[in-house]
């Protein structure tokens, strides 16, 4: 069966800084995919270069193929049918991303005429019904309101909303709980999990929430330095990570159970994309770095739907000293 979504070899460069290399991913009808990584990885590049939202500054190249049409190079009415349509997203901030001076009538309705052909009072009930779905109570009246007068989490409900107005394939959630308080958070999530049970679309979530991601997602890629370096199946990537810089990022989630044991610490922080080291990006914090690093490794398979960029196949993860530079 054809990959809803096919990246293949995703660059991306700001003024000749590379910040995105040769990212390839396929997202599968129905499947959750989770995208982690430290911040400046390279995240929620992939996705804004996959659907042209990027500014003029950035050069994109490589390959983006939606149900086998190339989105890269489209025309802007070509990727404006995808966005909203096929593929939503919703991003960080709510409240940057509604417009403040527009009602929330008027936001949702604009998806619901662009995408779902919908005129007059059929866009008003169907407002008032995603309004219902996604928990915002006295919908009726609050379909005049302004984003100011919604809270942070009210917002990312509306947010949500207007994703769904499209009836997407694909829903790209970007860190959707971001700023919000722990309670809220887990409704948020509840909420999206709930409409993807409900409506069979496929979602890639980016956070830095690896519980989350562990508890929700199928599949889970993890992005160091604009590469992915390790997928797996959910499960597999978090009872046995394989690559160093994912051992590191599961070593640092407490237990709820068994022994107590010390967190493990990654040291240093991600590169800056404009001095990035030779060969292996992560080798400067790994313990386990030698000779073979200083190339950079491609991503082959090992295994059923696993995929690794390293040239350690297996090793204890007990023994990874990270912070020692490579020598």
């Amino acid at each position: 069966m054809q990959p809803l979504i096919e990246i293949d070899a995703l660059t991306v460069a700001f003024r000749g800084v590379k910040v995105l290399d040769g990212v390839s991913l396929e997202v599968r009808r129905g499947e959750a995919i989770g995208l982690v990584g430290e911040s400046g990885s390279g995240k929620s590049v992939t996705w804004l270069a996959a659907l042209g939202l990027l500014p003029n500054t950035a050069t994109v190249s490589g390959s983006v193929k939606l149900e086998g049409a190339e989105l890269v190079g489209a025309s802007p009415a070509a990727l404006a049918k995808v966005r909203g349509g096929k593929v939503a997203m919703i991003f960080q901030d709510p409240a940057s991303a509604l417009n403040p001076v527009l009602s929330i009538r008027r936001q949702i309705s604009e998806t619901l005429a662009l995408h779902g052909g919908l005129s007059g009072t059929a866009i008003h009930a169907e407002a008032k019904r995603l309004l219902d779905l996604v928990g915002i109570p006295d919908a009726e009246r609050r379909l005049s309101a302004y984003p100011h007068e919604f809270s942070g989490g009210q917002s990312q409900r509306i947010m949500i909303a207007m994703a769904l107005a499209g009836n997407p394939d694909l829903l790209i959630a970007d860190e959707p709980t971001t700023a919000l308080d722990a309670t809220i958070q887990a409704q948020i999530l509840e909420l999206i999990w709930r409409v993807r049970r409900e409506t069979g679309m496929a979602i890639v979530l980016i956070s830095h929430d690896l519980g989350v991601v562990a508890e929700n997602c199928d599949r889970v890629a993890v992005m160091y330095a604009g590469r992915i370096v390790e997928e797996a199946p959910a499960g597999e990537l978090f009872d046995d990570p394989l690559h160093p810089y994912a051992a590191g990022l599961v070593g640092s989630l407490p237990t709820m159970d068994g022994p107590r044991r010390r967190l493990t610490a990654i040291a240093g922080t991600v590169p800056d994309p404009k001095a990035m080291p030779p060969g292996c990006a992560f080798a400067p914090r790994c313990g386990l770095a030698g000779a073979a690093c200083r190339t950079t490794p491609p991503l082959r398979v090992i295994g059923d739907n696993r995929r690794i960029a390293c040239v350690t196949d297996r090793y204890a993860a007990a023994t990874i000293r990270f912070g020692q530079a490579a020598e």
